[in-house]
């Protein structure tokens, strides 16, 4: 008999959704789903305001990802303007990006992940969390928490909030970072990159010793990565243009502007889900499966540009074979990442633009429509604004970087389920596994379909009838 377990809803992730593994009558998987149940939509709603006010309008989709939508609405608002910022705007544009994607790796790796590692895939639920952590390795905890506070106070020296900070504007910044703020960072980036490299070593040492079967399991298979990159085919969170490559390190393609991403990118839909589907448009659909994020942007960049970054990347590879194409890896891709954005945070806190206080260029309307592309710190976001003569939103378009890995993330729980669910006598521990294949992502889903809310854990296991077999709940 045909049944289906559902997990209603994901623990541990951003947003609400769930998770049905599909049986067939020989008590096999035969697909797994993953569903986002929650829909708000921000793009509608956007219609009738000023293009001035995106940047805080977007940023309020998501409490996690704020300073991404700063970016790229205040990127798309540029183009509006038709102008170019001041050097002074691009460098603290970049610099709060790099506190951004400290701070959110960081509570990636530390809080949501780190428990699954250290204390058991089949460890009692109750306990596996950040305060399981915290009591059981409490340096370790206290490192992580104080990793995430240094990026966030990156956030707040320069827009004076750490969240929905109202500082980029089209044209530019509202300010310039002070001294004082200038010299904290200083202060405290030798702190961060002690435990980054602390994570880097305990990770690594997991892989060798306990997480090779994840890395064969979780989401380890063929597809297209997507990112940004500089002009001389270097890491890049910011500016620069996009590129493709396949598994085997191939470049697809390269020198892509966001302006165009609709001759590259198409978006399908599934009736079973308000997340949409992004593909590779030459390869079709579902075969234009691609990846973004960490993991694909260390896998399409030729190099990161900073010495420590550079060195953990070559051993990335050398033990990923090339290319990573394992979804596990992701967790190692965010410290590796943590550390490129330390050694750039380094870098810039010494260049005198940063203190200017040329940060804004002023113009009115220019152009009625604008792309504006970005980083997050969850893989590359557009905004995509129509504007009347007065600046006045017609149409919307977001897509978010959980929205590109949506086609992974559902390939990834198949292969998982596969792999671990046999028949209908379901262990936590193995749910806990195939949720764990989309806490690889890290997925945002407020961003992603703009969804709020959290409740405990639900497991259905239903027959082909709709007769409920088993529940299971977390309360």
């Amino acid at each position: 008999m045909a049944q289906t377990i559902v997990i209603d809803p994901i623990t541990r992730i951003e947003g609400h959704a769930k998770i049905s593994v599909y049986l067939n009558d020989a008590g096999t998987v035969d697909e797994a789903r993953f569903h986002v149940v929650e829909y708000r939509g921000f793009e509608k709603f956007c219609e009738g305001r000023p293009f001035t006010e995106m940047a805080g309008i977007t940023a309020r989709i998501c409490g996690i990802c704020p300073v991404s939508h700063l970016l790229a609405a205040a990127k798309t608002g540029d183009k509006i303007l038709a102008v170019k910022i001041p050097p002074a705007a691009a460098k603290l544009r970049r610099l709060m990006n790099l506190g951004q994607i400290t701070q959110s790796h960081a509570l990636s790796f530390f809080h949501l992940s780190s428990p699954d590692f250290l204390l058991g895939w089949d460890s009692d639920p109750a306990k596996r969390n950040v305060f399981g952590l915290i009591e059981s390795d409490p340096d370790l905890a206290r490192a992580g928490i104080r990793l995430r506070q240094f990026g966030q106070t990156v956030i707040e020296l320069l827009g004076a909030r750490k969240i929905h900070a109202a500082w980029t504007v089209p044209g530019g910044v509202r300010s310039p970072l002070s001294e004082e703020g200038r010299q904290w960072i200083r202060d405290r980036l030798p702190e961060s990159f002690a435990t980054t490299q602390l994570a880097l070593d305990l990770f690594k040492r997991l892989i060798d010793t306990q997480l090779q079967a994840e890395v064969n399991v979780f989401g380890a298979f063929p597809s297209l990565f997507m990112g940004l990159v500089g002009k001389d085919g270097a890491w890049e969170h910011y500016d620069g243009h996009l590129r493709f490559k396949d598994s085997q390190g191939n470049i697809i393609a390269d020198h892509l502007s966001e302006d165009d991403y609709a001759d590259f990118l198409a978006e399908a839909v599934e009736p079973w889900s308000y997340l949409k589907f992004p593909y590779y448009k030459p390869m079709g659909y579902p075969a234009g499966i691609y990846r973004v994020g960490p993991l694909a942007r260390l896998n399409v960049c030729d190099r990161i540009g900073t010495p420590a970054a550079d060195r953990e990347l070559q051993e990335f590879r050398d033990r990923s074979g090339g290319m990573a194409t394992s979804s596990f890896l992701y967790h190692y891709a965010r410290l590796i990442e943590i550390l490129a954005c330390l050694e750039h945070i380094q870098q810039l806190i010494d260049d005198p633009d940063i203190v200017s206080d040329r940060v804004r260029a002023i113009a009115g309307v220019n152009s009625l429509e604008g792309i504006g592309v970005s980083e997050a710190p969850r893989g590359t976001l557009f905004h995509h604004y129509k504007v009347d003569e007065n600046g006045l939103i017609q149409k919307v378009n977001l897509i978010i970087a959980t929205g590109h890995n949506n086609l992974a993330m559902n390939q990834t729980i198949t292969q998982i389920a596969k792999e671990y669910v046999k028949g209908t006598e379901i262990a936590e521990g193995m749910l806990n596994r195939v949720e764990a294949g989309i806490r690889c992502y890290d997925p945002c889903l407020s961003c992603s379909t703009h969804a709020a809310g959290q409740m405990p854990l639900r497991i259905e296991i239903v027959a082909a009838d709709g007769t409920v077999m088993r529940e299971i709940r977390r309360d």
